[in-house]
């Protein structure tokens, strides 16, 4: 027994050294910056900037292979936090949030039919493009929401709505929406046009009641094409985002009602 006793302890010893010595030799030492780039950072572990959670993206950043002012959760003080300990200058960014190009609900937009699958935008999508007459159209199952993790995303009469003052522009709704109707905009932003449907003004007007005609009404009473302050994708009214309108008297004068001047999203148009 005794024997058996001295071999063990003695392997154990020869293990422990070996141990030791991997661990003074073949150890690589972290950069304590990770971790403190890491303390800074929100902790979403969102993805939205690109990396696999915080710590990724706070690797990424100490190794000088991604961009400061890439995390959307932050925002502006987290960017100067990270350039201050990594003693760069910090990137200008500006909150962006996400934005439902729709406003067909249940009561405006025609169905043209009973889905009665899983409770999925994207299984919807896939049985026949959905249930909506509009194929461009929110289908309101809820995918965006189910991906959503600060819960700023709520389903109402069949539509859904982002709450700003909760979204921390991480883009995951974005990528999750079948329809690609969901669009990332400068939180600054208030006037919106809610229509994702490029199609002429009479074909849109069979399928929804609030879809854009293309009648350029938004565009002259904004000062004309000279301003700038639209682009049209066929017949559909788009913001033009780095030179956005503010005139709210537009969002009155639009003869479709598909435009929005709503600071948090989430109460319609």
């Amino acid at each position: 027994m005794m024997i058996a006793i001295s071999v063990i302890a003695g392997i154990g010893l020869v293990a422990a050294a070996v141990l030791a010595a991997a661990d003074r030799y073949l150890s690589v030492k972290e950069d304590p910056r990770i971790g403190m780039v890491t303390a800074a950072l929100p902790g979403a572990n969102c993805g939205g900037c690109g990396f696999p959670g915080c710590d990724g993206y706070a690797r990424a950043l100490v190794a000088g292979t991604a961009p400061n002012g890439a995390c959307a959760a932050g925002g502006e003080a987290c960017a100067k936090a990270i350039a201050k300990i990594l003693g760069v200058e910090a990137a200008a960014t500006e909150k962006r949030v996400a934005l439902v190009k729709c406003c067909g609900t249940r009561s405006e937009a025609i169905r043209v039919g009973d889905y009665n699958g899983i409770c999925d935008c994207n299984v919807a999508a896939s049985t026949a493009g959905g249930d909506k007459g509009c194929t461009y159209g929110c289908l309101g199952y809820g995918a965006c929401a189910n991906v959503c993790p600060k819960g700023a995303i709520s389903i109402r009469d069949g539509l859904a709505k982002v709450d700003k003052r909760l979204c921390i522009g991480c883009g995951k709704c974005v990528a999750v929406c079948p329809k690609k109707l969901i669009e990332l905009v400068p939180a600054s932003a208030t006037i919106h046009v809610l229509c994702n449907n490029p199609d002429k003004g009479p074909a849109v007007r069979k399928v929804c009641g609030v879809g854009c005609m293309g009648c350029h009404l938004c565009e002259k009473n904004s000062g004309g094409k000279e301003a700038g302050h639209f682009t049209f994708q066929g017949f559909l009214a788009k913001v033009n985002y780095e030179n956005p309108p503010v005139d709210g008297q537009i969002v009155a004068k639009c003869p479709a009602k598909c435009m929005a001047e709503d600071p948090h999203f989430e109460s319609g148009h």
